[in-house]
């Protein structure tokens, strides 16, 4: 008998949450909602980013207001990507330009906060495993807006692009499409080149799938058909 077979299975620990937001009801809310799903807990919470990540350095995901104290917070947004952070912005500014500005900025995800619990428990969780998320706004936002710049992609861009957005890594893509990981790579890449020379750069995963439904290469509800056949692709956690 394999030894491994005997030996115990370790728990997977919560995603770790770390909420800033300068209007305590709000926290309140927000931390009740996390806290009807165990796969999640809140590590520390408050209105000053600096200060509840230096309480809870080890959060997973950064549930973000992108107005602080009276003002947008974009700077501290890219500051916060940069370092490798992962941020949730979860926002009641839902216009479009303000949703792609965040996105650019480098956030994971975009929530508005008029969306309910069940959108906010699956975005923070998918967003620690680095999976796209689009909540009703953020895609109401980005679909079909006729833009002339926008880049033109073969289908097998857009096919690994789908598949790659539904959370497979690029192994499982190349698996689903019967090539190698380094033409999936290939094809990640020549999309970000594309848009890179349209003058829309899309650094982040979360950013790319922005573009691609904002310009119709890609539609939200393929998200959801693709997410169940591409979950069994997906590590368990």
């Amino acid at each position: 008998m394999d030894p491994d077979a005997l030996a115990p299975v370790r728990p997977v620990p919560p995603v770790g949450v770390a909420i800033v937001d300068d209007h305590p009801v709000v926290i309140d809310g927000v931390r009740a909602w996390l806290a009807t799903e165990p796969r999640l807990t809140v590590l520390a919470t408050g209105d000053d980013p600096d200060e509840v990540l230096r309480a809870a350095p080890e959060a997973d995901v950064v549930l973000l207001d992108l107005r602080l104290h009276g003002r947008l917070v974009l700077e501290k947004l890219a500051e916060l990507s940069a370092a490798g952070r992962r941020v949730v912005v979860y926002s009641e500014h839902s216009d479009p330009q303000t949703m792609l500005a965040a996105l650019d900025a480098g956030a994971v995800a975009f929530l508005a906060k008029h969306e309910g619990r069940d959108h906010c428990v699956a975005t923070v969780l998918d967003a620690a495993s680095d999976r796209p998320y689009v909540a009703p706004a953020l895609a109401g936002a980005m679909v079909g807006d006729p833009r002339p710049d926008r880049p033109v992609l073969s289908d097998k861009e857009r096919e690994a692009l789908l598949l790659w957005f539904q959370s497979m890594s690029k192994a499982s893509v190349a698996r689903r499409m019967r090539i190698s990981e380094h033409t999936v790579k290939q094809y990640v890449d020549r999309a970000r080149i594309k848009y890179t020379r349209a003058g829309r750069p899309a650094a982040t995963k979360a950013a790319l799938l922005a573009r691609a439904i904002e310009d119709g290469l890609v539609r939200p509800e393929e998200i959801g058909i693709y997410r169940s056949q591409a979950s069994a692709d997906w590590p368990t956690p």
